[in-house]
């Protein structure tokens, strides 16, 4: 069997089990079996697929049947240009949290802490766009820290990021220009109708405080004063119908200087408020 028949056979039966992007999954997953970049494919298409490759394909087409997420089953994830480590311990970066790193960069930041930081994909982005910048992430899962702490080293800013397990701001010190987060933000009620390769494969954690999906930025807004340095900023991501909500608990905790921010849909992703109001 070649190249190019072994793609269109494993397309086919991604494709009968309800995976999105089938084609594109198959091509993927190919490029990782021969060790090749994606755009690579091409040359070596008409080329027989030899016994190792074809084992490890088949291996990996039905984890993808089984609705496992591609990064997970590849290992990484392109994230703002680069490529991080991806594991079950960790959220699958999203593009639309790229939209928290265009607005972080538009500012001025020389410190930038990371709450929930997973992958580390927020932290270990800003301080690479930002080589004089240094900062902290947090988490409360010990794997996803090792994962983070992986990748800074996997994008050279190992140097200027510390780590610390936390739940958000407990037991955090020091004073930073920027807050970043992208909590769990999904309602206990919600879960039932997210995608499989979420689901079923992400850690819940990360996904879900079990509740109405709104704690985690009750931690952060009601502590981030603490930590804020003069003139700061606090940005977190939220659900697509969640921004209203989440401004409204701001202001009832003192945030005067509220503002949202569109994903590349249009939807309210990204709220994010100023220290110039002096919550309390």
């Amino acid at each position: 069997m070649t190249v190019a028949e072994a793609i269109r056979q494993a397309a086919r039966a991604l494709d009968r089990a309800g995976v999105p992007d089938a084609a594109t999954d198959a091509r993927r997953l190919m490029a990782h079996a021969l060790g090749l970049a994606p755009d690579r494919l091409l040359l070596v298409q008409a080329d027989r697929l030899g016994d190792v490759a074809a084992e490890l394909f088949a291996r990996q087409v039905e984890e993808r049947r089984r609705r496992r997420p591609l990064a997970q089953i590849v290992g990484s994830r392109l994230f703002w240009g680069r490529d991080f480590l991806v594991t079950e311990d960790v959220l699958d970066p999203r593009p639309e949290t790229e939209t928290l790193v265009a607005e972080a960069l538009a500012g001025r930041f020389s410190s930038v802490l990371d709450l929930g930081t997973g992958s580390g994909c927020l932290l270990v982005t800003l301080l690479a766009e930002r080589p004089g910048a240094s900062g902290a992430g947090t988490d409360v899962s010990e794997a996803a820290l090792a994962v983070a702490r992986a990748n800074a080293r996997r994008h050279g800013v190992e140097g200027r990021a510390r780590w610390q397990r936390a739940d958000w701001l407990a037991g955090v010190e020091g004073r930073f220009d920027l807050i970043v987060s992208n909590p769990p933000y999904v309602a206990a009620g919600e879960m039932a109708g997210l995608e499989p390769e979420v689901r079923l494969w992400e850690p819940r954690l990360a996904l879900t405080d079990g509740g109405d999906g709104l704690s985690a930025y009750r931690a952060i807004l009601s502590d981030a004063a603490r930590v804020l340095a003069p003139g700061g900023r606090v940005m977190v991501e939220v659900g697509a119908s969640q921004a209203p909500e989440v401004l409204a608990l701001g202001r009832a905790l003192g945030w005067g200087a509220a503002e949202t921010r569109p994903d590349l849909d249009g939807r309210a992703r990204l709220c994010l408020f100023r220290a110039s109001s002096d919550p309390r």
